[in-house]
């Protein structure tokens, strides 16, 4: 069975009032704007484990199906105070073009039991599950892409990677050779060098309780710039998005020598949120490539 995860996953500047300004003063969109978007419902809302944010939300497109399925994973600093419903907008157009999509919730910095390695285990389960669900709901296993926003495009590549996990891991979990390829839209690699840059409130430090020195086990495990990937993989980043750009470049040059099949296409006109708006000019860019992977 080939099985192609598509998981979006989108990390949030915190929105103070010096980054709003920069953002609006450019043109560009902000965090206030992206939480402001239309939400609308879910086909259906799905448990994938037994805790109360173990749930997904799936959409499904026109048609009978089997569907060709985008699992979508949020962003926001990997913080609780910013959950899925910001994201769908965009998998609402996600699912217009074509896709099923399956919009997983997740353990956040600030939930309960939300210490290492909650976040990961939820991410692990919530894509495990997709083969009991398949049948009853018209999903095509043989058809699934891993695409990823900013911290959910750290999360994305590192559900792709965990086949090639070096041992011993609690992870295991769905083979790389069934996902079809992996989308990153402003990923967020590289924990290390942003627990250096204190991102987001040393988010970082508290999403893997403690520092790399403390833990070089938990990094090399979570991150996915320390495991090379069997699978394609496309990078999307924003030329305006000064923050984050440079998180993708990092990730690109290091996947890039160890031999991985990685890409990066850079939106000239496009900051971080922009890659998440349909109704932006970056859409297409995003739904392009998620075409050239579902055909690969």
């Amino acid at each position: 069975m080939r099985f192609a995860l598509v998981v979006a996953c989108f990390l949030v500047v915190l929105p103070t009032t010096e980054t709003l300004h920069a953002a609006e003063s450019a043109g560009l969109l902000s965090a206030r704007d992206i939480l402001a978007f239309n939400e609308p419902a879910p086909d259906h809302r799905i448990a994938y484990g037994e805790h109360e944010l173990a749930f997904a939300e799936l959409r499904l497109p026109a048609g009978a199906g089997p569907h060709p399925v985008v699992v979508f994973m949020h962003g926001g600093c990997w913080l609780s105070q910013f959950d899925l419903a910001h994201t769908r907008k965009l998998t609402g157009a996600l699912a217009q073009a074509g896709y099923a999509v399956w919009s997983p919730e997740y353990r956040r910095v600030g939930d309960p039991e939300s210490a290492w390695p909650a976040t990961f285990n939820d991410i692990a389960a919530s894509v495990d599950v997709l083969p009991t669900i398949a049948r009853t709901h018209g999903l095509d296993l043989d058809a699934v892409v891993l695409m990823g926003h900013s911290a959910g495009g750290q999360l994305a590549l590192w559900a792709a990677a965990r086949e090639n996990l070096p041992a011993p891991n609690p992870f295991g979990g769905a083979r790389s050779s069934d996902v079809l390829g992996v989308i990153g839209l402003a990923p967020a690699p590289g924990l290390d060098d942003l627990h250096e840059r204190e991102v987001c409130g040393h988010v970082i430090d508290k999403l893997m309780g403690g520092s790399p020195s403390e833990y070089p086990d938990r990094y090399r495990l979570a991150d996915p710039i320390h495991t090379a990937l069997s699978v394609p993989q496309i990078l999307i980043t924003g030329g305006q998005d000064a923050g984050w750009t440079p998180s993708g470049q990092r990730y690109f040059e290091i996947a890039k020598a160890r031999g991985d099949d990685v890409e990066m296409i850079e939106i000239a006109e496009a900051g971080h949120f922009e890659l998440i708006d349909p109704d932006s000019s970056s859409f297409p860019v995003v739904l392009e490539a998620t075409r050239r992977l579902f055909a690969r």
